[in-house]
């Protein structure tokens, strides 16, 4: 609990019974306090002469810390404990999303032609011509966002039940952010080829697909298999949201250093979906010099252990990330907490840049080295420079369905990740803003303008 901030994410309401005495509410305040707890918001719920019930805001770190908070408020003398919730479990209940329909249904009218027998009509143009599909339904504006629950979060291999609130969530900003209509699909199966056949089986309704949590080394056959086999644009948002907001965060942090991209050395741990996107987005955006590792060390060309997508990052060089991180330029982390170490960081370059994105805790607390290096960045929103893939995929997504990409490509993730770049502008770009805002309301349009430009010079836009 040393090493975590109290956030959002494990926030509490406490309803409390105080009696209407001098120092009663200071003395719960005090309470969460002493106990390392964030209080945000009180409401007055009901007053009487004698006592007063209060609803306590109370972000803890951890479920752990959330409990010691609650008991030292129970312990105070004279104040009542009527209820405590979960304020994210409380979110969640009966989800996050919900199906609501465009026009109204008021008369026998409306029902003859939002069904029948109307509706007859439109299913025969759509027969005669398959392409009126994205004119009269919903495809148009329609994302399946696919797991198999292989990879959720940081988590594992929760299955697709566990993974169906990242899943909703997702499809909440969508919506909120890009318009989109996305749609949670978790499968019962982590076999390849059923995974593959399925969303095959579902495309027709959908205008794109959003791979989500499909562990290595499955989720980049099924990428790739789904790209070939289907005319609709489908992305792993592990792999290319990640590696499109690093990129554009990197563009940024490079200015501040004045550093070219083709003369840094690159140390990457961690390589997974997200990894290996990332090296492979560096290279194409002009990175000569990267240096990947994993549990196990450098991705060495002596090791007999490296799948398909590890030997593309194959280097002569073998050792730790100890290792791979002297006299490195940048460190970007999709690995695990803790595994960076100060030493690690006075070991890199003059003005180093570090990229620490596990999630909820990175590979080194940004305060831990915050005055030995140029710029910082990590995937939380309590610290400066979020690296949130929010900045990518709706965008992306908004982008390629509205010109009806044929597929999304390397070129518009450059594009993209330029386009998230050039929102920070030089008079205000600093250590602790390279990045924009994940609610600034020019990602979207911005992300999705550089995407249709993409595919228009690329030949695969259909609209």
């Amino acid at each position: 609990m040393a090493n975590l901030t109290p956030n959002s994410s494990f926030s509490l309401t406490l309803r409390l019974q105080i009696p209407n005495r001098v120092g009663m509410l200071a003395s719960v305040t005090q309470a969460i306090a002493t106990t390392g707890g964030n209080l945000g918001q009180i409401d007055l719920i009901e007053q009487t002469r004698k006592e007063s019930t209060r609803d306590l805001t109370v972000d803890a770190a951890s479920t752990e810390h959330a409990e010691t908070i609650v008991q030292a408020v129970k312990a105070l003398p004279d104040i009542k404990l009527l209820s405590v919730y979960d304020r994210t479990f409380n979110l969640h209940r009966g989800g996050k999303i919900s199906i609501a329909s465009r026009i109204p249904l008021r008369s026998v009218s409306d029902l003859a032609m939002a069904y029948t027998p109307g509706v007859g009509r439109i299913c025969t143009a759509i027969a005669q011509d398959p392409n009126e599909v994205y004119n009269l339904t919903i495809k148009q504006n329609t994302v399946a966002i696919v797991t198999d629950g292989s990879a959720v979060l940081g988590l594992g291999n929760l299955g697709p039940a566990a993974a169906l609130p990242v899943m909703e969530g997702k499809a909440m900003l969508f919506k909120e952010f890009a318009g989109l209509d996305a749609f949670p699909i978790c499968l019962a199966t982590q076999d390849t080829d059923e995974i593959v056949q399925t969303v095959k089986n579902l495309a027709p309704v959908f205008g794109g697909v959003n791979l989500e949590d499909i562990a290595a080394p499955r989720c980049f056959e099924i990428e790739q298999r789904l790209r070939q086999e289907l005319d609709i644009p489908v992305f792993h948002d592990d792999q290319h949201g990640t590696a499109i907001v690093t990129l554009a965060a990197l563009f940024n942090a490079l200015k501040l250093v004045h550093k070219s991209i083709g003369e840094i050395h690159i140390a990457i741990n961690g390589a997974g979906a997200a990894g290996v996107a990332i090296a492979r987005l560096l290279k194409k955006a002009g990175a000569e010099k990267i240096w990947m590792c994993d549990s196990k060390g450098i991705l060495s060309t002596n090791r007999t252990d490296l799948t398909q997508e590890k030997q593309e990052f194959a280097v002569k060089a073998q050792g730790t990330l100890a290792g791979a991180m002297q006299g490195a330029d940048v460190f970007i982390g999709v690995s695990a907490p803790g595994v960076l170490t100060p030493e690690m960081v006075q070991a890199m370059a003059k003005d180093p840049i570090v990229f620490a994105m596990a999630n909820p805790i990175p590979e080194i607390q940004p305060e831990v080295v915050d005055k030995n290096v140029a710029v910082i960045a990590t995937g939380r929103s309590d610290y400066p420079n979020q690296i949130n893939n929010v900045l990518a995929f709706p965008g992306v997504f908004r982008g390629a369905l509205d010109c009806r990409a044929q597929a999304i490509t390397t070129t518009m993730y450059l594009e993209a990740a330029s386009a998230i770049a050039s929102l920070v502008k030089p008079s205000d770009l600093d250590r602790e803003h390279i990045i924009p805002s994940v609610f600034d309301e020019r990602v979207v349009s911005a992300v999705a303008a550089a995407v249709q430009r993409a595919a228009r010079e690329e030949g695969i836009a259909r609209s």
